[in-house]
């Protein structure tokens, strides 16, 4: 299963859990992530199904390459984690 985990600073906007699911894609992963909390679509991906500007995702270590299709390959054992980038001066 892949461990999905968020960071503390989006755990600010919306109440949302470390959680586990079975998924081959990051895509797919995110899909079943928000089939257990819809609101976080929106925090997550913009209208177009893409990765928001300010939200970075990495897997095992690794920031993913298709933000668009969300296309990355995932291992069974993965860790994905979503955070939300901070920005300023």
């Amino acid at each position: 299963m892949v461990q999905v985990r968020f960071t503390p600073n989006l755990q600010r906007h919306l109440e949302v859990a470390a959680c586990q699911v079975s998924a081959c894609t990051v895509g797919a992963a995110l899909e079943a992530v928000f089939a257990l909390n819809p609101r976080l679509r929106g925090y997550v991906l913009d209208d177009q199904g893409r990765v928001r500007q300010h939200v970075l995702i990495f897997v095992d270590a690794e920031q993913i390459a298709d933000r668009q299709r969300l296309s990355d390959p995932l291992r069974a054992d993965a860790e994905m984690y979503i955070v939300q980038a901070l920005s300023g001066g």
